[in-house]
């Protein structure tokens, strides 16, 4: 072989293993968590949610999280009017799960209660022990469109995708419903509009800890899109319970009477 075809042979080598580096998967974001067997973070077990404190034991206690004030984006003209919702005396206005209707997707993220997330290739499942709801999200490329939705629901229509190590679900298709569980001692509730978008990013920090970052849009109700900062925690030895609301209901037909614990004539 002549020296021009070795030089040749070598700089396409070359050439090849600067094109392979190139083309080389990265490098895992987080090291050190469970993963699936296509390298994926693997979100499969019962969380406590961030409507949880997060102790870093088997025992753990719930505490009320709202969407902080502080947080949120400047208000449209109406917005204040129709985020902030006075006490109307009415419990399905009030609070609509005080007769056992679903709080929606937006409350229903900070529940104290367990989720069970169960998470294959394609697809992420996330069963809530609060009024047993539950999600089928399919996995897929990012920022795809949504398909057909022909009405608004409660919990929306959620797709997901990969950005790295971090799962991206993003909502849409909810109906104007109760924001969270904020309930001033003067009555009242905070409500969202069925334009309500919302982006969740989970990832993980550790084997067992995960951020888990909301973004809400509502163009009724604020001026641009704004993002609260909360946690989940990976709970092995917990499992989720069943609930029945109507088991307990207190306000069928909107009439609620005292548990006994409220009930002074029980004392």
């Amino acid at each position: 072989m002549d020296m021009k075809r070795i030089v040749a042979l070598a700089l396409v080598s070359a050439l090849s293993a600067c094109t392979a580096a190139k083309e080389a998967p990265k490098a895992a974001d987080t090291p050190g968590i469970p993963r699936t067997a296509d390298g994926k973070p693997n979100f499969t077990g019962v969380w406590a949610g961030p409507g949880f404190v997060h102790t870093g034991k088997p025992e753990d206690s719930a505490k009320v999280t709202l969407y902080d004030d502080k947080n949120m984006a400047p208000f449209t003209a109406e917005g204040k009017t129709r985020l902030y919702r006075a006490h109307t005396g009415n419990v399905r206005v009030d609070d609509p799960t005080a007769v056992c209707l679903p709080n929606g997707l937006t409350r229903q993220m900070q529940a104290p209660y367990a989720q069970q997330w169960i998470q294959t290739a394609d697809q992420i499942v996330m069963l809530y022990e609060y009024m047993h709801f539950f999600r089928v999200i399919p996995i897929g490329a990012p920022n795809r469109a949504h398909g057909e939705i022909p009405e608004s629901t409660y919990m929306g229509d959620s797709i997901a995708w990969w950005d790295g190590d971090t799962l991206v679900i993003d909502t849409v298709g909810l109906k104007e419903w109760i924001l969270d569980a904020f309930h001033p001692n003067d009555g009242g509730s905070r409500w969202h509009t069925d334009k309500m978008h919302v982006v969740e990013r989970i990832k993980f920090v550790d084997a067992v800890n995960a951020t888990y970052d909301v973004t809400l849009d509502d163009p009724e109700i604020w001026q641009s899109a704004w993002t609260d900062h909360w946690k989940a925690e990976l709970k092995p030895t917990w499992k989720i319970f069943e609930f029945v609301c109507d088991d307990n209901d207190r306000c069928r037909g909107g009439k609620c009477s005292a548990s006994d614990a409220q009930d002074s004539s029980t004392e």
